[in-house]
């Protein structure tokens, strides 16, 4: 049980997609957080969802929401063109913010954001929530105590099946400008998880393409031009020496799935499955040394698991893990990962990934 009293949260984008699938459940779940307040767009569905989810404030407007005092925290959950608006909104306010990642829908807006954040000393995390999965973590750990010795080589691969026929709401992510693509978004967030487990990228050589360079509308029956990446290849070294291959494309059928592979002097590690949001139960770790006859699969243990069983399915659990922390580095002044200040070094890394790419040259990543 909690020690503290739960964080008062104000959640934006309580009638979009993934507030009401991971948010809610998750902050509502969880003894370190209150659901306290939902926005919308509209006060009709800003009042259906304080309706539904049991919560007594709703409001039309974020600032409105921002000048309640009660409201500790900000989730800023909706489409990543408004992220920078939302987010700066409730920092000015002096409002501790989570916001969904990507932190903006650029490098700038990110880094503007993670300023004001550091000049407003409020608090931040941003929605990479595989830096709070229970696997991750404890792949992390293994690394970290020498499970496969010296790092040797890493190969991360995520092929997701695309669809290229949807309706005319939801092909707006074919704007590249807008900030939400594979690249961004699928690819950002294996990558980040990657990272998290065995370092960062200190080069980089990259292709991001755009394979299906057209999407058709159902309802439109039309067919729309599309400028966002599909398919991203890097292949890359990590700051102990290890050399890295990350590949992320999303087909038109029967992508293969999540394969995370870690080659050492001493042994093995591979994690297979969930490689979307939301999978944690699908992940799978498996590990061997020289003298194993096979892989053998490794269990999480308990310890990594900071939210009830009633949480633990869906994309409640990676983002109620993230609430925990992000609540407990709030109320006892301890540091939060991933911050604002962690969303920009990420938004650097893609930055350069597009420009090894674009120049077809190598790229020396500033960490």
């Amino acid at each position: 049980m909690t020690q503290f009293d739960p964080l008062r949260v104000g959640l934006i984008g309580a009638g979009g997609r993934w507030g009401p699938r991971a948010h809610v459940p998750a902050l509502k779940g969880i003894a370190e957080t209150e659901l306290f307040a939902v926005c919308t767009a509209h006060a009709e569905t800003a009042q259906a969802a304080a309706d539904k989810f049991g919560v007594e404030c709703a409001y039309r407007s974020d600032k409105a929401m921002n000048a309640n005092p009660q409201v500790e925290a900000v989730a800023v959950a909706v489409r990543v063109p408004a992220h920078y608006e939302l987010t700066k909104n409730a920092i000015e306010a002096g409002k501790h913010v989570f916001c969904e990642w990507p932190l903006g829908a650029n490098t700038k807006e990110a880094e503007e954001l993670a300023a004001l954040a550091r000049k407003k000393n409020v608090r931040t995390m941003v929605g990479l929530q595989r830096r709070a999965s229970p696997a991750y973590l404890y792949m992390r750990e293994l690394i970290q105590q020498g499970y496969v010795g010296q790092v040797l080589s890493v190969n991360m691969m995520l092929m997701n099946s695309g669809v290229l026929t949807r309706t005319a709401d939801r092909t707006w992510q074919r704007d590249v400008t807008l900030g939400a693509n594979t690249l961004t978004i699928t690819f950002a967030h294996a990558f980040d998880a990657m990272c998290m487990v065995v370092g960062e990228l200190t080069e980089l050589s990259a292709i991001v393409s755009t394979q299906v360079p057209q999407w058709f509308e159902s309802d439109t029956k039309k067919y729309v031009d599309v400028t966002s990446p599909d398919n991203i290849m890097v292949h890359g070294r990590l700051e102990n020496g290890a050399i890295v291959n990350a590949y992320c494309g999303v087909h038109p059928y029967y992508g293969s799935g999540h394969r995370f592979e870690i080659y050492g002097r001493e042994g093995t590690l591979s994690m297979i499955g969930g490689g979307e949001g939301g999978e944690e139960l699908r992940r799978k770790i498996l590990g061997g040394h020289k003298d194993d006859k096979a892989l053998q699969e490794l269990p999480v243990p308990e310890r990594f698991k900071r939210v009830p069983e009633a949480v633990r399915n869906g994309p409640a659990y990676d983002v109620g893990q993230m609430w925990v922390k992000f609540a407990e580095g709030i109320r006892t002044g301890s540091s939060i990962d991933p911050d604002f200040d962690h969303a920009v070094r990420r938004h650097r890394t893609l930055d350069a990934v597009v420009r090894a790419s674009q120049t077809g040259q190598r790229q020396k990543v500033i960490l």
